[in-house]
């Protein structure tokens, strides 16, 4: 069974007029897959985090700090590209939660795989920062939950945003329970991930330049990705799913299309069958291209499906 986890309170999480991570890239994807093909998706609403699983990768002062503000309308503004309004900070919990209900659910046998159709996205946030349009890591969260509560040793988390997930790195660059193994675009924001930057060698960057395609994503994976994840042997794999690699996207030079996240999630699922009973839980990270972006939505999960 494909569990699909979502709240309508990340509808609500609204940045601004003109932000690209705008309430309307949600809506593009649940409406892709509100479609006959997807109708066996089991759909359930997200909880939220609590406190206790969100400390286990941000400071305190973090969670406070989110959680604090409450805009009673507009928006705040806590960087550049980041910011919140009077439904962020719940959007944020709901988001968080719906990555521990998925772990919780996969690690339980009521579901094998899911897929979060969640926002505010999670892979920049550090520690102590929000950043990048993320307020909490959510993939972080959920990886950390695994260990946690379900006493896994080895957490694999695969990443094939655009950008760099600098934040899920830099939380478990010190802890060789969690591989980190990501796909990137370079140079691009936030100017992190290079093939130096290995942790305790549990983290695996393989950058792109700008301009290439589905050839040299599928090439770089099969090359040096899989065979690392593989090798890790992992328990439970977890993917940060940003679709904005996509030739259309406009925060982007890369050229792949909809069929490489169909075929990197069927690669990443023989991943999870090999290793890991078959558990394999997705969050939505980029894309903003909005037909891209549901289009390459709906071809990730229908590989979940199949």
């Amino acid at each position: 069974m494909v569990q699909l986890f979502t709240h309508e309170t990340c509808l609500r999480h609204d940045p601004g007029p003109g932000h690209p991570e705008s309430p309307a890239r949600l809506r593009a994807v649940l409406q892709a897959l509100d479609q006959d093909r997807f109708a066996s998706l089991d759909r359930v609403e997200a909880p939220r985090a609590t406190r206790e699983q969100l400390l286990r990768v941000h400071t305190a002062a973090h969670i406070d700090r989110i959680l604090d503000i409450l805009p009673a309308s507009g928006t705040v503004r806590l960087d550049e590209d980041t910011l919140m309004s009077p439904a962020s900070a719940e959007a944020g919990l709901r988001a968080a939660g719906a990555l521990v209900a998925a772990v919780d659910a996969v690690m339980r046998g009521s579901a094998t795989r899911a897929f979060c159709a969640v926002r505010p996205p999670g892979h920049h946030a550090t520690p102590d920062q929000a950043m990048g349009f993320c307020l909490f890591n959510n993939v972080a969260v959920a990886a950390a939950h695994a260990i946690a509560a379900h006493g896994l040793k080895r957490v694999a988390i695969a990443d094939f945003d655009v950008h760099h997930g600098n934040g899920t790195q830099d939380i478990f660059h010190k802890d060789p329970r969690v591989l980190f193994v990501s796909s990137h675009e370079s140079p691009l924001y936030p100017g992190t991930g290079s093939a130096e930057e290995r942790g305790a060698g549990n983290i695996v960057n393989a950058p792109l330049s700008p301009g290439e395609g589905s050839y040299e994503f599928r090439a770089l994976w099969n090359d040096a990705l899989l065979p690392r994840l593989h090798a890790f042997k992992p328990q439970l794999v977890l993917v940060s799913a940003g679709f904005d690699a996509h030739r259309d996207d406009p925060l982007s030079n890369l050229r792949l299309q909809a069929e490489d996240y169909a075929w990197i999630t069927e690669r990443l699922l023989d991943l999870a069958h090999a290793h890991a009973g078959g558990r394999l839980v997705s969050t939505l990270e980029g894309g903003y291209d909005l037909a891209a972006l549901a289009a390459s939505a709906s071809a990730h999960v229908g590989a979940l499906l199949d």
